[in-house]
């Protein structure tokens, strides 16, 4: 548990910065732009690398990963519905388009849905610590970035076909997940669930 918990202070921690304007202005000014983003990178990716390598262990040694509910089957249901908005907000993140700007911040919609999703669908106390720390995490984000200037998205340009395509690569996106990348990637396969 002691890596997951890390990696999840490492990787909030580092996320934090751009919360507070004052602080990253500051880190700016100190180190410039281009070490900054370097300094983020580094230490968002050291963090993401704990919490895989901390979830993944926790899920080899079921002994030190309490199950503190057993969730119903129905709920994988739910989850798999979830999942599509997610990877549609997921895609409108790095699409301009009238969903994007609806969502205002998609990226953090696609992630307090992808985590609510896992959390429905996981009992473990590593699941609920992963899926929690993000649930909790985008929830503050999207509170806090009310108060940043400039951190709202630039107006969609006109028309349908943006929007056509956000929910054409979600909805492709979700796809690969289910029938390949979920085993490939997490070790899960998703087809013996449906």
């Amino acid at each position: 548990m002691l890596p997951l918990i890390l990696g999840l202070l490492l990787f909030f921690a580092i996320h934090l910065v751009p919360t507070s304007p004052a602080l990253r202005n500051g880190l700016v000014e100190r180190f410039g732009e281009p070490a900054y983003k370097i300094g983020f990178s580094v230490l968002s990716l050291a963090g993401f690398v704990l919490i895989v390598m901390g979830y993944h262990k926790l899920q080899m040694m079921p002994g030190k990963n309490p199950v503190l509910w057993d969730p119903p089957s129905w709920t994988r249901h739910i989850a798999f519905l979830l999942m599509i908005p997610a990877m549609i907000s997921l895609v409108a993140a790095f699409v301009p388009s009238r969903i994007r700007t609806a969502l205002k911040h998609p990226m953090l919609a696609a992630i307090k849905t992808w985590a609510l999703a896992h959390l429905i669908v996981n009992g473990d106390l590593g699941s609920l610590v992963l899926f929690g720390a993000f649930l909790a995490f985008a929830v503050y984000d999207r509170i806090s970035v009310k108060g940043r200037a400039g951190a709202l998205p630039p107006a969609a340009p006109p028309g349908p076909l943006n929007d056509a395509i956000v929910i054409a690569g979600g909805l492709a996106l979700y796809a690969l997940m289910m029938l390949w990348g979920h085993g490939a990637l997490i070790g899960v396969p998703l087809t013996s669930f449906s």
